[in-house]
């Protein structure tokens, strides 16, 4: 029996599961398995899977597409490690992760982990800017695995381990299109499963290619974040209202600047100065803090506009779950 099962839900990206399988198949630790599961797929990746069955235990399985909880429960299932260790297919490891991991799980009494994620010195500018956005304490307020954090610690499915007997005991993810690994860590504590941040068992993560898709994403985003609250009473802190207040707070300015002093424009200058000197001192280039000013606005601006939404559908319509951009989420 494996120590490890590594678990990933691919959807139509079968470049980026080639790399990944790469960077798995250069692990230190080699007491793993890899278990993929094919979400409804319009073009297979079999073809890359074939690459790699000599140099890794894998198993494959397909399905109609159900989202990404689902097909982590059904790679669940077919799992033989004791620990189940969730990635994204748009990520890659550092060939020391599996070796680091397995010291802490050693080491360590706890139920579930997590680590934080980077962007690799090779991806491209935007990607880069969008990883700066996404894992900067700036940005977030460290509630993705910073050092700082203004919220509980929650793993998150892009690197997310637990023992399978908890996650047996847990009955898996729900099906929430957005927000199941979140949905998923809270019950977890519900129930009084311990979880550990690992910081040192990073992964690199892709993240989206363009500012179109990542606006969809975080959109959703803000929408799952009051259907978690609605699922988890008391979970809504205040940092995560801060994205809405920054989109009321830009149309509080315009309005300044018509009824008041166009002057009140320049208060415009303070984020963009802010993020970019920022992210200079995070990343060290130029360009990519120049594109990080953009990449905060789109996560801040759909963020809040989707959690806004949410609100209103939820809160105030009392409307079911629902997410957005349901048929063109991926174009």
């Amino acid at each position: 029996m494996p120590s490890f099962s590594f678990i990933i839900p691919v959807y139509n990206r079968s470049e980026e599961l080639e790399e990944l399988l790469f960077t798995l198949s250069k692990q230190t630790f080699r007491e793993f398995e890899v278990v993929i599961v094919e979400d409804g797929s319009q073009q297979p990746c079999n073809l890359v899977i074939d690459k790699y069955t000599n140099e890794l235990q894998i198993t494959y399985l397909q399905q109609e597409n159900q989202g990404p909880g689902p097909a982590r429960n059904t790679g669940a299932t077919a799992a033989k490690g004791r620990w189940l260790i969730f990635v994204d297919s748009d990520c890659l490891l550092p060939e020391n992760y599996l070796e680091i991991v397995n010291e802490s799980v050693d080491s360590e009494d706890f139920d579930c982990f997590g680590g934080p994620d980077k962007p690799h010195p090779n991806f491209n500018t935007i990607q880069k800017a969008i990883g700066y956005a996404m894992s900067s304490v700036l940005t977030t307020g460290g509630i993705r695995g910073a050092k700082e954090k203004l919220d509980i610690f929650y793993p998150r499915s892009y690197n997310l381990g637990v023992r399978q007997s908890v996650f047996k005991a847990m009955g898996g993810f729900s099906d929430m299109r957005f927000g199941e690994d979140l949905d998923f860590s809270m019950r977890l504590l519900k129930k009084g499963y311990s979880t550990r941040l690992i910081k040192e068992a990073f992964v690199f993560h892709k993240r989206r290619n363009n500012f179109r898709s990542f606006f969809k994403q975080v959109y959703n985003s803000g929408i799952a974040r009051i259907n978690l609250e609605i699922r988890h009473k008391g979970t809504l802190k205040p940092v995560h209202t801060i994205p809405s207040l920054f989109v009321g707070g830009h149309l509080f300015i315009i309005l300044l600047a018509i009824f008041g002093s166009p002057w009140y424009l320049l208060l415009f200058l303070v984020v963009p100065i802010t993020v970019m000197s920022h992210a200079m001192k995070e990343t060290g280039e130029i360009r990519t803090s120049v594109w990080a000013i953009a990449a905060a606005y789109t996560q801040t601006f759909g963020y809040g506009l989707g959690f806004i939404e949410g609100l209103i559908v939820r809160k105030i319509l009392g409307k079911k779950e629902f997410h957005a951009f349901r048929s063109n989420f991926y174009k």
